[in-house]
C-alpha cells in the first residue's frame, strides 16, 4: 500500500510539473538584425543601394564643403593692406594661391580693378554663383533619396502583403501566427525605407546649412572688398 501511495504522489507531482511548464510563456526566438532585414525580400536590395548612395554623397559633400569654408581670419586684412598701398600684384598673388571660394571671388574682383564698381560687383557675383553650384553639386541626390526611399519601403510592404494573402487564399491556412509573422516581416521594408529617407533628409539639411554659412562668408568678403575699393574716394 505504501508503494502504491508513493507512486500516486509521484504521478501527481509529475502532472503538476508539466502543467506548470506549459503555463510558462515560451520566450520568443531571438533573431539577428541581418536575418530580420533579409526577411524584407528582394525590395531590400534597392534600399541598400540608396543607403550606400546616401552615405557616399553625404561624406563626399561634407569634405568638399568643409574645405571650401576654411578661410584664414587675416585673409581680407592682407588683401586690404595690399590694395590700399597699391601693391595689386601681391594681393592678386595671395588670392590666386588660396584655394577657397572667397579667394577665387576676390581674385576676380582684383582682376577687374579700374573698371566701374558695378562691373566689378557683377563679375564677382558670377564667380560666387559658380562656386555655389560647385558646393551644391550632387546634393539633389540626397533630396531624391529622401523622397523615394520611403516609397520603396511601402512598395515592399504592399507586395509582401499581396503575396501573403495570396498564399493564404491558395493554401487555406490562415492562422493568427501565420498572418502576424507575414505582416511583421514585410513591414521591415517600410521601416528600412523610412529610416534611409530620414537619414538622407537630415544629411541634406545639414549640408545645406553649411553651404549657407559659406555663402554668408562670401557675401561679407565681397562687401568688404567693395568697401576697400571705394575707400580712397571717400
Amino acid at each position: 500500500m505504501f508503494y502504491i501511495l508513493q507512486a500516486g504522489v509521484a504521478t501527481i507531482a509529475d502532472t503538476v510539473h508539466k502543467a506548470a511548464a506549459a503555463a510558462v510563456p515560451q520566450m520568443p526566438e531571438k533573431i539577428s538584425m541581418w536575418d530580420l532585414l533579409q526577411k524584407g525580400g528582394w525590395i531590400m536590395y534597392p534600399l541598400y543601394v540608396l543607403l550606400i548612395a546616401t552615405v557616399f554623397v553625404f561624406f563626399e559633400r561634407l569634405l568638399a564643403i568643409s574645405k571650401a569654408s576654411k578661410i584664414e581670419a587675416n585673409f581680407m586684412s592682407i588683401i586690404r593692406d595690399n590694395i590700399i598701398t597699391g601693391n595689386i600684384s601681391a594681393a592678386r598673388s595671395l588670392a590666386k594661391n588660396t584655394d577657397n571660394p572667397v579667394a577665387r571671388m576676390i581674385d576676380k574682383g582684383i582682376q577687374r580693378i579700374g573698371k566701374p564698381i558695378d562691373a566689378i560687383e557683377k563679375s564677382m557675383e558670377n564667380v560666387g554663383k559658380l562656386e555655389m553650384y560647385k558646393m551644391e553639386r550632387n546634393l539633389n541626390i540626397l533630396s531624391l533619396v529622401a523622397g523615394i526611399a520611403p516609397m520603396f519601403g511601402f512598395l515592399g510592404t504592399i507586395v509582401g502583403m499581396v503575396q501573403l494573402f495570396y498564399g493564404i487564399a491558395s493554401t487555406g491556412e490562415y492562422t493568427l501566427n501565420t498572418i502576424a509573422g507575414g505582416i511583421y516581416t514585410k513591414m521591415v521594408t517600410s521601416a528600412s525605407g523610412l529610416i534611409i529617407g530620414l537619414i538622407a533628409y537630415v544629411g541634406h539639411n545639414f549640408l545645406s546649412t553649411q553651404i549657407d554659412k559659406t555663402a554668408n562668408k562670401m557675401e561679407v568678403a565681397s562687401a568688404e572688398f567693395i568697401d576697400v575699393l571705394q575707400e580712397p574716394t571717400r
